[in-house]
């Protein structure tokens, strides 16, 4: 019988469990797959620790690509044998088989591996709506990234310079300075300097930055507003170190009329249509070269205790895979 990995109740990396589980057959509008990779995202601990709560017992993980293996009634866009991946819910990604609604399937095309695709898809598409639809990067803009060496950062960080956008990417270490460096970012600024707002003036000549991508949360959140040049866009859409505290919108005002947005992936790919349209448009950045998707970790689905673990200590940088 196939395996997947399963949490009874919620807390720490201890909690993953990988035991046998049936998929059972495809219901209507549903296909069977058979999973190749599975990404590992920081939404995953957050599923995990009870953050964002499951309805337990739960499986894990939100993107991935695999093989149609059958189709149940009312699927007509797809056949067995057809390649293809998803980064949205349910959660169940960490396993061998699962089945899965056909509406939330982009198609891969030929020159696009399942390994590239489970790398890409959740954090490809995140770079897309934070750059296209959260706060479109214009040429010559400059933009405040987060993270700039993780999985979502060094996909938007050549995104954005093939816009025309400057870069500047924050970071914990050197090696992931020069990592963030060689993938699109014009400016590094370290994550505890603690001079960080004055440094990010002085990088824009005091003006600010155009957008803040802030995937951190509570701990940065004030000081991301204050990087921000008037009628600035802070774009928080991460929690690392928990969730923001409520903001008075004077907050804004005082800041030179900023605008804030708190985006979440799945409301820019609600319809099928519209999920294969940005599915196709991150697919031509990356046959384009302008964007390389780095998977710089992997590990069998088995240990995805200590896949956690190692992305919770911040030890991972650009794409971390759980092979099926």
């Amino acid at each position: 019988m196939p395996k997947a990995i399963m949490i009874d109740k919620f807390g720490g990396p201890e909690v993953l469990q990988w035991r046998e589980t049936d998929p059972g057959t495809p219901g209507r509008g549903e296909v069977l797959l058979q999973q190749a990779a599975a990404g590992l995202n920081f939404i995953d601990t957050y599923h995990r620790s009870g953050l964002y709560p499951l309805e337990l017992p739960s499986g894990l993980g939100t993107e991935a690509a695999a093989t149609v293996l059958a189709v149940g009634e009312d699927v007509s866009e797809f056949s067995p044998g057809d390649r293809v991946a998803y980064a949205g819910m349910p959660v169940g990604a960490y396993a061998e088989q699962r089945c899965f609604p056909a509406q939330k399937l982009a198609r891969l095309p030929d020159d696009i591996s399942e390994e590239t695709a489970a790398a890409a898809m959740l954090k490809g598409l995140t770079a897309w709506y934070l750059l296209k639809r959260s706060y479109r990067v214009a040429p010559n803009d400059t933009v405040l990234l987060y993270a700039a060496a993780g999985g979502v950062g060094l996909i938007a960080a050549q995104w954005a310079r093939s816009l025309g956008a400057r870069v500047i990417g924050v970071v914990s270490t050197d090696a992931k300075a020069a990592l963030a460096r060689e993938h699109g970012c014009t400016e590094i600024v370290m994550a505890d300097d603690s001079d960080f707002v004055a440094r990010v003036r002085g990088m824009t000549g005091g003006d600010g930055v155009a957008a803040v991508y802030d995937s951190v949360g509570r701990d940065t959140f004030i000081q991301s507003l204050d990087c921000l040049r008037p009628h600035g866009t802070m774009v928080s859409f991460g929690n690392a170190t928990g969730p923001v505290e409520p903001i008075a919108p004077l907050e804004l005002a005082k800041r030179g009329s900023l605008f804030l947005t708190r985006p979440v992936l799945f409301d820019f790919i609600a319809t099928r249509s519209a999920l294969q349209a940005a599915a196709d448009e991150l697919f031509a950045v990356i046959r384009s070269s302008d964007v390389q998707i780095m998977v710089r970790q992997t590990w069998p689905m088995s240990e995805a205790a200590e896949a956690h673990r190692a992305l919770e200590s911040r030890q991972t940088t650009g794409s971390s895979l759980l092979l099926a």
